[in-house]
């Protein structure tokens, strides 16, 4: 498969990706909620989208990736309407909302730094965006889709689907979704149970709270999405990406509501990946086995029975196609661990191999086999993002490179030119494309990254005049050997004794 093809969720087939503008391509991503720390289930979608950002600039693309965070108004249509999970939780913890943010964005900036994610291009804030999801809710409301009710403003989903296909990406009917839908708190303000919220009047106690023409209020979660893809990508963009649980309601709601106002469909190519599961049950609090980032890296949790390596995590996720379930447990992690060391470990052999010189190969028969081998993963690549074959074709490598190392195979048996292939493969698709580092390498990353999120805690305690905060966490460094220094122009630096 010489080009690339992606599954499109929206029309539930392989389609050949041709970006609105060639050698342009924009990529836009649910980013987290950051209510909260981030955890397993995270892992997969930004790793996933980081390795389709990777692959799109290395066939020659430039890309737009698109990340948002999601700092405000998200609440469950499937539960408490009013209670945006921001507000909610930064009551729990007697913070601030914003200062809440701010906490988790750092840890989740800092848990895709370990995974050695790119940057997205630009990561927009849903509250950072409030005036464009007021424009968008009102232009909805002039052409009739819908209404305001008690300062709450609804989208009208029935009178959507008059016309447009609601429920074609998520697989609903809309029949089905009349019936089965909850009686849930606010339900009265709808004229239809399926209808969902564009804008939500704050109760008098909600601390997150905006001006709009319906008074006070904060956003739904689906018009965020709405408003930051088509602002930064357009009104119609190439590719849409997340995790399948947000199928339905936010993506099939984030579509409607861009039909609406731009009067055509805002995407391209829709892609989700699967969700992870542990030890065949569905990660929920109710079972338990909800495993943050930091406790994934640390071992601190009942259900794990040793610290996974960053890098291990990537490359256990990479092992399974993205579209496919994939079941976490302590075995499957401890056989990604072991495999990605034997990979690693041939990749560095065939770093200090020492090559032929000559172009005839010394076994004809081999030398083909590794030249098909190593082309057959640009093939898997453009078949879908196909990361496990790709792998799977290093493994089929890896045992040609030892046996050359270990003498079972002569120097001489490949020829030149697929000695350097090889090399160029494990470059392009082992570091490059897939994204993973040495262990090694990472250990010393890992203390930089550690100590750069203390440096930027201890710096918002200072703006926050919590000096007690901020001289722990010098004095409890300075105890490790680490000296802070504050630069005269507001930087830090800092020594290792």
């Amino acid at each position: 498969m010489s080009e690339l093809h992606i599954y499109n969720s929206y029309t539930r087939q392989k389609e050949k990706f041709e970006p609105i503008t060639p050698g342009h391509v924009g990529l836009y991503v649910c980013g987290p909620t950051v209510s909260g720390e981030s955890h397993l289930g995270h892992a997969r979608p930004y790793i996933t989208f980081d390795v389709v950002f990777r692959y799109l600039q290395h066939l020659g693309n430039k890309v737009r990736y698109v990340r948002n965070i999601t700092d405000a108004g998200h609440f469950e249509e499937e539960g408490r309407e009013a209670e945006d999970k921001v507000a909610t939780k930064a009551r729990l913890e007697q913070m601030e909302p914003m200062e809440l943010v701010h906490k988790y964005t750092n840890l989740f900036h800092w848990g895709m730094r370990l995974f050695n994610t790119l940057d997205p291009s630009i990561e927009p804030t849903a509250t950072g965006h409030i005036i464009e999801q007021i424009d968008m809710i009102q232009t909805i409301i002039r052409k009739g889709y819908a209404y305001e009710v008690n300062g709450s403003v609804y989208f009208d989903v029935k009178k959507y689907a008059e016309q447009h296909p609601y429920g074609k990406l998520s697989g609903r009917i809309m029949e089905d979704l009349l019936e089965t839908t909850r009686e849930l708190e606010g339900q009265g303000e709808k004229r239809n149970k399926v209808d969902f919220a564009l804008w939500k009047k704050a109760p008098a106690e909600h601390i997150m709270r905006w001006n709009s023409p319906w008074g006070e209020g904060f956003p739904g979660w689906h018009i965020e999405c709405s408003a930051m893809s088509s602002k930064y990508l357009g009104e119609t963009f190439d590719i849409h990406g997340g995790g399948m649980d947000l199928q339905f309601p936010h993506h099939e709601s984030e579509i409607a509501q861009s039909t609406i106002v731009h009067d055509h469909p805002p995407v391209r190519y829709w892609m989700h990946n699967n969700m992870i599961t542990i030890n065949g049950k569905k990660m929920g609090k109710s079972y338990n086995n909800v495993i943050k980032l930091t406790e994934l890296f640390s071992g601190n949790h009942p259900i794990l029975e040793q610290p996974y390596h960053p890098m291990v995590v990537r490359f256990y996720i990479l092992q399974t196609h993205y579209r496919s379930t994939l079941d976490f447990s302590n075995d499957a992690l401890q056989a990604s661990e072991r495999a990605f060391r034997r990979l690693w470990e041939a990749y560095e052999v065939l770093q200090k191999l020492t090559p032929s010189t000559s172009e005839t190969a010394g076994d004809a028969s081999l030398d083909q086999q590794v030249t098909t081998w190593c082309g057959e993963c640009e093939d898997f690549m453009n078949d879908d993002v196909n990361t496990a074959k790709v792998i799977a074709n290093l493994f089929e490598l890896a045992p040609v490179i030892n046996s050359i190392k270990g003498g079972q195979i002569a120097a001489t048996a490949l020829s030149a030119s697929t000695y350097a292939l090889v090399l160029s493969t494990f470059k392009t698709y082992l570091e490059d494309i897939l994204g993973m580092q040495a262990l090694q390498v990472q250990q010393s990353n890992k203390l930089d990254q550690v100590l750069s999120l203390l440096i930027e805690i201890r710096r918002d305690a200072r703006k926050r005049k919590d000096f007690a905060t901020s001289d722990q966490i010098r004095n409890t460094l300075a105890e490790s050997g680490i000296q802070l220094k504050d630069e005269k122009d507001g930087s830090v630096s800092y020594t290792i004794e």
